[in-house]
């Protein structure tokens, strides 16, 4: 036996720890100590090491590959978070997008809608009026509902608000796959319901329309039906286009300007308890209606259950009597005609008698006027005067081209058609009681753009609910001459420096209208006592004018602050001066107290101007039918001296279609109340 810890043993002997094919060979007898011994000197395979070498590059396979993840993952995190945080984008849409629809208010807060939904409303500065919201209407198969009586009886008990008999009653319908149970349930609602598991009900998606800010413009807005489908106001003039483009639609309505009429007026209804009134503000050079308030309105998103009396928009579905607003109609017509001139007179000194009724003055002079003090001291009897001097025919061409015998063609359905008295019963009387506002009934609209074609140079404007794009150019036709229109800047000036109209002033706006007191025509004709609209129609600033602001108060009672006085010049000028000095700033009009000397010498008009020399005048000692007698073309003309006023717009644009009479039903009252217009007052 070969030791082999013996130096001596043969060099070439092969290890005893391994066979003949390298594998340990352990001796007979050998103990385990030595068997561990031997493994130590175990050698490694070439099969080994190949395995090992692939398992060391699969490791490293797997680092690169888990690598490669951690970066792609890192990728899109990072792209995640500049999408939604960093720099989030707008959502794409394939439809034209909002920023060419409203150019001029880039960060709109209504960006768009979803396909299929109707349309928001949103004001001229893209602030939100009514917009959609996504719901859900819950329905039933009837054929599917097994038992109605015990299916209505758990409904019933998720959804109070139902009527348990009206539910079962539609469940019984086994003529009908698809009644309807409750519309506009909520989230929690609709899991309730589903929970119940009742075959055969189910739900679908609707919208509900909602109307952000209540009764802000609530008559304009109208309203939808539970169908989504508009029945009144700008939802229904403009339904089609609403559910067909998902584009917002902008009013010309400023909600700033809108909120500050509706104050007002209300202030003004609560302190002289009238029983309703309306407002409107349009701009003079456009014919956009800024705000169109009526009182008393209601919550725009309880339309279907508002009362009548809530709903009735009285800016443009309500006709009544102008009174004395009319006479600057009157004097327009005298003077546009050439038949009449600032320095005539005419007799305010005493009533005039048509058979068994009178007209006279409130607070009347008892003297000649001049043509100023007719609409200063807002004088029936004058204008009666200038009305005759005209006369009848050409009263009626005058009106018919203002546009006061047709609806004023604003986008609202509500619109109404005026009450006029036919040619055939177009008498003295009744072109005497027209020239002071009486015997016609036309809307708060009709004032209003009649008197903007008077202040802005002679254009008679389309009111618009819409709001213009810049450069859009206005409709309207020239109905008068611009000198005219000079004169009568002058006169409704004067109105408020001189006349009835002085509690409208705000220093710096330099304002200009007139008054307009009408006693109410009643149902059966003749006019109620003691139950009056006073309006008062202003412009300003009269240098340049840019805004109409009309206020009206219905039935309105005195007080101690008027004394127990009632007209116009007490109760609704005040309000629309305040509404004039609120909305200037909002509309980037400041007032202008450094040029006051030059704008009022501008707009300065005496109450008795002095008649040129060799210039015929109408007055006391002057025969009316000697005057009538002269040529026009010899008359003088007053010459006009320059001011501070912009250029009139001269561009035409296509003339206006008007409907000329109203329906024999609706003029039956008014043709009795000229008929018995005794006593009738001007305030």
């Amino acid at each position: 036996m070969i030791d082999p810890n013996d130096p001596a043993a043969p060099s070439d002997a092969p290890p005893l720890n391994e066979g003949a094919y390298g594998r340990p060979a352990f001796r007979r007898g050998a103990s385990r100590a030595d068997a561990v011994l031997r493994m130590e000197n175990v050698r490694v395979t070439a099969p080994d090491l190949a395995r090992r070498a692939a398992l060391e590059k699969s490791r490293s396979r797997l680092v690169i590959v888990a690598g490669g993840f951690v970066v792609l993952f890192a990728s899109v995190l990072t792209k995640l978070a500049l999408a939604t945080i960093v720099m989030p984008l707008a959502p794409h849409r394939q439809e034209k997008p909002l920023a060419e629809i409203v150019a001029d208010e880039p960060h709109s807060p209504i960006e768009a809608t979803l396909p299929g939904q109707r349309a928001a409303i949103v004001d001229r500065n893209g602030q939100p009026m009514a917009i959609s919201l996504n719901t859900v209407a819950l329905f039933a198969d009837p054929r599917q509902i097994g038992d109605p009586e015990d299916a209505a009886a758990k409904l019933k008990k998720v959804l109070p608000r139902l009527d348990l008999d009206e539910t079962i009653s539609r469940l019984k319908r086994d003529d009908k796959k698809f009644v309807y149970i409750a519309r506009e349930i909520t989230p929690r609602e609709q899991q309730a319901v589903n929970d119940l598991g009742i075959p055969g009900v189910d739900f679908r998606p609707t919208q509900h329309r909602e109307y952000p800010l209540g009764r802000t413009a609530a008559q304009v807005l109208g309203g939808v039906d539970v169908d989504e489908i508009g029945f009144a106001g700008v939802e229904k003039y403009f339904d089609k286009r609403l559910r067909a483009d998902t584009d917002p639609l902008r009013l010309s309505i400023d909600l700033q300007v809108q909120a500050v009429v509706r104050e007002e007026l209300n202030a003004a209804m609560q302190e002289f308890q009238a029983i309703g009134a309306c407002g409107i503000v349009m701009d003079v050079n456009t014919g956009e209606v800024l705000a169109m308030v009526s009182l008393p309105d209601y919550d725009a998103n309880h339309v279907r259950t508002a009362p009548a009396d809530e709903r009735f928009n009285r800016a443009v579905e309500g006709t009544y009597e102008p009174g004395s607003t009319f006479k600057l109609q009157t004097a327009s017509m005298a003077l546009d005609s050439g038949l009449v001139h600032i320095w005539d007179e005419f007799d305010a000194s005493r009533p005039i008698r048509i058979g068994r009724f009178t007209i006279t003055d409130f607070e009347g002079k008892h003297r000649w006027l001049y043509l100023p003090e007719v609409l200063a001291y807002s004088s029936n009897l004058g204008a009666a005067h200038i009305a005759l001097t005209i006369g009848g025919e050409r009263q009626r061409a005058w009106l018919r081209s203002m546009g006061m015998f047709g609806r004023t063609g604003i986008q609202l359905p509500e619109s109404a058609f005026p009450i006029i008295q036919p040619a055939s019963a177009w008498k003295e009387v009744v072109t005497m009681t027209v020239g002071f506002g009486h015997g016609i009934s036309v809307t708060p609209l009709h004032v209003v753009r009649g008197t903007a074609a008077i202040a802005n140079g002679g254009l008679l404007l389309h009111p618009t609910i819409l709001a213009m794009e810049p450069g859009q150019q206005p409709q309207a036709v020239r109905v008068m001459q611009k000198s005219t229109s000079d004169i009568m800047r002058r006169l409704m000036r004067l109105v408020v420096t001189e006349g009835f109209g002085k509690s409208a002033e705000v220093a710096g706006y330099y304002p200009g209208g007139k008054t307009g007191t009408a006693e109410k025509v009643q149902a059966h004709g003749g006019y109620r006592k003691h139950a009056n609209v006073a309006a008062f129609m202003s412009v300003f600033p009269m240098n340049a004018p840019r805004y109409a602001v009309y206020m009206m108060l219905d039935e309105p009672h005195g007080n101690k602050s008027t004394y127990g006085f009632a007209t116009a010049g007490w109760v609704a000028a005040p309000a629309a001066g305040k509404v004039i000095a609120r909305i200037g700033p909002m509309l980037g009009l400041l007032p202008d107290l450094v040029d006051m000397p030059e704008i009022n010498q501008a707009l300065y008009i005496p109450l008795q101007p002095g008649r040129p020399p060799g210039a015929f005048a109408r007055g006391p000692s002057t025969s009316a039918a000697l005057l009538d007698a002269v040529p026009k073309h010899v008359r003088p003309t007053l010459t006009v001296p320059p001011t501070v006023l912009p250029p009139a717009i001269t561009r035409p644009a296509p003339h206006i279609r008007r409907q000329t009479r109203a329906p024999a039903s609706t003029r039956a009252a008014h043709v009795l109340a000229v008929s018995t217009a005794a006593s009738v007052v001007a305030r």
